[in-house]
């Protein structure tokens, strides 16, 4: 199997990827959509949906290994009629994906049995963008395991109604577009059992909020480091919060970092760690509350990470041997949701804290390079506007390839590095 940073030739210049959340009503990851896009005429900044690009992709899933696109999560990947009677859907690992069959489809008897017949391989179906209860959707929806309504598409007061139709307890109902806190507490109501949107990643500002003690001690240590504190100073600082030394031994002691026998005391384990690791460590830990072993199905702590590793990848790509560079982007990426993160405007946040000119430009006005690069990664995981999606990789001089390979790259250590939490 190809590594992440490894692209089959053929797919080199051809895709890049956006990956939407999919959560449920406890807020922690279920799935992915995937989004692929034909990007081969990238120089022209002229993107466009393509089914042929998603069937190219899964066609060689097996080189690629869906593991590096989704982590341990689902893949929803869309399925036009062609893809659907196509063989190259036996590419896909069927315990891993739920195939979306778009609003294009026409319920033909073909297509029934086709999907009947996949169906008894142990494949699982989600009908996408339902507005309405049409003959096709009446049809497919006793087929499907998850029923998508495309809630931004609906009439004002329909929804409900809807709701009440469609709901089923042999079936989850997934709200898609789902960009407020509001839509989601309303869907909620509606019985919706996942969601899909960027409504978890808003900062929703709570006037007089205080960062707990815990993130507060966290914070205090990243500004030790960064004023090069002395070692004794950091080690009192983490002995005094026990959560920051369970976690912190609990890291050390996991394949991540990769020692080769037990590290039972905190001076030990910031040694191993390093300051540089110690420092992204804690701007991960952020995102972490204490909750058992499944915290990494956090989407704001997925969110961050993979922005922050990202960022830090292409920092490296473009400017390569600047490692100081590369952890700056790192940095930017990560605290890029910390105004939601803890719920106050992101000028407080920056106010309490010591960072470079350069990340307080980038977090507040998304100006600067790495301003820049967080703009793309934004509009990477919305995957909307591409024409502006090809003027920026143009304007940082990076090739949709090796976007795409540093996207797989970024999402393999996240995937790894957030099971040592």
């Amino acid at each position: 199997m190809l590594s992440a940073t490894e692209l089959p030739s053929r797919l080199a210049d051809n895709f890049f990827l956006a990956r939407q959340p999919i959560l449920n009503r406890g807020q922690r990851l279920v799935g992915y959509e995937l989004l692929f896009r034909d990007a081969h005429t990238a120089t022209t900044a002229q993107f466009r949906d393509d089914a042929a690009a998603t069937a190219t992709v899964i066609a060689h899933a097996s080189e690629l290994g869906m593991e590096h696109v989704v982590g341990d999560q689902l893949a929803f990947v869309n399925i036009d009629e062609v893809g659907l009677m196509s063989d190259f859907i036996r590419f896909l690992p069927h315990d891993k994906v739920i195939l979306e069959i778009l609003e294009t489809v026409e319920a033909t008897p073909a297509v029934l049995e086709r999907v009947r017949e996949l169906k008894r391989a142990g494949f699982r179906f989600a009908l996408d963008d339902v507005i309405g209860e049409t003959e096709d959707v009446q049809k497919l929806q006793p087929l499907c395991d998850v029923i998508k309504v495309d809630i931004k598409q609906m009439k004002p007061g329909t929804l409900p109604a809807l709701a009440r139709v469609l709901k089923n307890p042999r079936q989850k109902l997934l709200a898609e577009k789902v960009e407020t806190v509001e839509e989601f507490r309303q869907c909620m109501d509606l019985g919706f059992e996942y969601f899909q949107g960027y409504y978890f990643a808003r900062p929703v500002i709570l006037s007089g909020k205080k960062i707990s003690p815990s993130q507060r001690s966290v914070l205090h240590l990243l500004d030790l480091i960064d004023t090069d504190a002395s070692s004794h100073e950091i080690e009192s600082m983490v002995k005094h919060d026990v959560l920051i030394t369970l976690n912190l031994l609990r890291l050390v002691n996991t394949p991540a970092v990769g020692t080769r026998y037990r590290i039972n005391s905190v001076g030990h384990a910031l040694m191993v760690l390093g300051r540089r690791q110690l420092r992204r460590w804690l701007q991960i830990l952020l995102y972490v509350k204490s909750g058992g072993p499944q915290e990494f199905t956090s989407p704001l702590l997925q969110l961050a990470t993979t922005r922050g590793k990202t960022i830090e990848l292409l920092v490296e790509h473009t400017r390569p041997g600047e490692r100081i560079s590369a952890d700056i982007g790192f940095t930017v990426g990560v605290m890029s949701l910390m105004d939601t993160l803890f719920s106050i405007h992101m000028q407080e946040l920056l106010d309490s804290v010591n960072v470079l000119d350069e990340v307080r430009t980038a977090l507040l006005e998304r100006a600067g390079e790495y301003g820049l690069l967080l703009s793309l990664i934004e509009n990477i995981e919305r995957g909307r506007d591409t024409v502006a999606l090809g003027q920026m990789l143009e304007q940082i001089a990076v090739r949709p390839a090796e976007l795409y390979a540093i996207q797989l790259a970024a999402i393999e250590w996240v995937t790894e590095y957030s099971r040592g939490f």
